[in-house]
């Protein structure tokens, strides 16, 4: 595995992808990436300056009008032959995100999985954009309505899934005949360059898509955003940042695709089937390591049940091991940097000092990587920071209802609605959690939601638009209406 490891690092690409070519930063420069498990640098990448910037977007706009023009099979052709592609390396991509993000090997697996249903949803999607024709009310003409590509991309992605969050946004966008330019992120590139030399293998056009990395996401992304030659932006982030952006967007009036933080309730009332439960908040919370958007952030659990519920989690929460992702059983690898593990341990600090109880975890790992303890808190009072801010960690955090009144109140209670998860065996209750809970997504006895065929989004502050499904490939296509009178 080392020697593979070593060979696998030294052959993806490590320059900026513009107009077809892998080129070096204007100036040479480069930035370190790091494994989080052992904070040793794996490989040094192209730092992006604003010039390389506009070189890239200069490259996307020259292409657009072609890439715009070709056929939708052709488009669907590309796409399914990158998704093939990555079936062939999916080790290789596997092993490249637990290097650079220490997610566990298995579940880094599952996101090559997961992020390439999105290039084989899209090479179908791509050939089923509809419009509709039809005569008007008046009788006066017949009106036609099409779709168009809404023109060139940038998108910004997020570390914590780097090759998914890259197919999620590029697989549409190519699909409807826009195209991109992406900046990956600071901490985990390695997984989008090779991914886009996967993409050149399958044929796509130079110009197409488009990659600058960089330490410095302002710096690349302002002077794209402000061109008016941009037509769409779309991130995925923390919504402090999905402001700014919505801001800057607004000065070229430009459609905005935002995915931002979540505050997710795992609701388990007192009728639950306890062991569906427990399965689904170990997989809701724990996936990543707690570093998911979707995780599981409040568990709020019937008085009835809680103690139960609290002891069976536990217990497997203590069966967990922890380590470097590659190692053989390992199911928690480190979190991404050493500020993600002082965020845990705030959190949990201030909720015990509120009254709290830690049954397991809590703690720091002393050891060269960034490793924070699986962690089960349970007592969690309404106003602990616990509750209110996402975490990204490991920690599981306990809270109580007495009625499904308060369960809602407690659930909603956020400035964020990205997802919520809710076990019940009550089939009306159920869907009136549907109704009542103030989410852009729900799990009803599932821990699971995400699928590239369903439309993926928040509502309030967890952002705005979809990704995946039928809506995600109208997040890039604009609306055109023709009215061809009858005489």
């Amino acid at each position: 595995m080392a020697d593979h490891e070593s060979a696998l690092l030294s052959a993806v690409p490590h320059q900026l992808f513009i107009a077809g070519a892998w080129v070096d930063a204007a100036g040479g420069g480069t930035f370190a990436v790091r494994d989080p498990a052992t904070g040793a640098v794996v490989r040094e990448v192209a730092d992006a300056t604003a010039a390389d910037a506009i070189r890239a977007l200069d490259a996307a706009v020259a292409a657009q009008e072609s890439w715009a023009a070709t056929a939708p099979r052709t488009r669907s052709d590309i796409l399914r032959r990158a998704w093939e592609l990555v079936q062939e390396r999916t080790e290789d991509l596997a092993l490249l995100m637990t290097v650079e993000m220490g997610k566990p090997l298995a579940e880094a697996r599952g996101e090559v999985a997961y992020g390439g249903e999105f290039l084989r949803w899209f090479s179908e999607e791509a050939v089923r954009i509809h419009g509709r024709y039809g005569l008007n009310p008046e009788g006066t003409g017949q009106m036609v309505v099409s779709q168009r590509p809404v023109g060139p991309s940038f998108f910004i992605t997020p570390w914590n899934f780097p090759f998914a969050m890259a197919t999620r946004k590029i697989a549409p966008a190519l699909a409807a005949g826009c195209t991109v330019v992406i900046k990956p992120p600071q901490l985990t590139p390695l997984t989008t360059l090779f991914f886009t030399q996967l993409l050149a293998d399958a044929g796509l056009p130079a110009g197409v898509v488009n990659v600058v990395t960089s330490a410095s996401s302002r710096r690349v992304s302002a002077p794209i955003i402000a061109d008016p030659r941009l037509r769409k932006l779309s991130f995925t982030g923390s919504t402090e940042v999905g402001r700014q952006l919505i801001a800057q967007a607004a000065e070229n009036v430009l459609r905005v695709s935002m995915e931002l933080g979540g505050n997710a309730p795992f609701v388990v009332f007192e009728d639950a089937d306890l062991d569906k439960a427990v399965d689904g908040a170990i997989t809701a919370k724990f996936r990543n390591i707690g570093q998911a958007c979707t995780a599981a952030n409040r568990f709020i659990v019937h008085e009835r049940v809680a103690t139960e519920f609290a002891k069976r989690v536990t217990a497997r929460v203590e069966e967990m091991k922890i380590g470097r992702g590659t190692e053989d059983g390992v199911t928690i690898g480190p979190l991404i940097d050493d500020d993600a593990v002082n965020k845990a341990a705030e959190l949990v600090a201030d909720a015990t000092a509120r009254g709290a109880s830690v049954l397991t975890g809590g703690a720091r790992i002393d050891s060269p990587g960034s490793f924070y303890e699986p962690t089960v808190v349970t007592g969690v009072i309404e106003g602990s920071a616990i509750l209110r801010e996402e975490i990204f960690g490991p920690v599981l955090a306990i809270a109580t209802f007495a009625t499904e009144d308060e369960a809602v109140h407690l659930a909603n209670n956020t400035e964020y609605g990205l997802v919520s998860y809710v076990y019940t065996q009550d089939l009306a209750r159920g869907h009136r959690m549907i109704d009542k809970l103030e989410t852009g997504m729900m799990g009803l006895n599932s821990g699971v939601v995400s699928n590239a065929a369903a439309p993926f989004g928040g509502v309030k502050q967890s952002g705005v638009g979809r990704e995946g499904g039928f809506e995600g490939i109208h997040e890039f296509l604009a609306t055109k209406y023709t009215l061809i009178p009858s005489n």
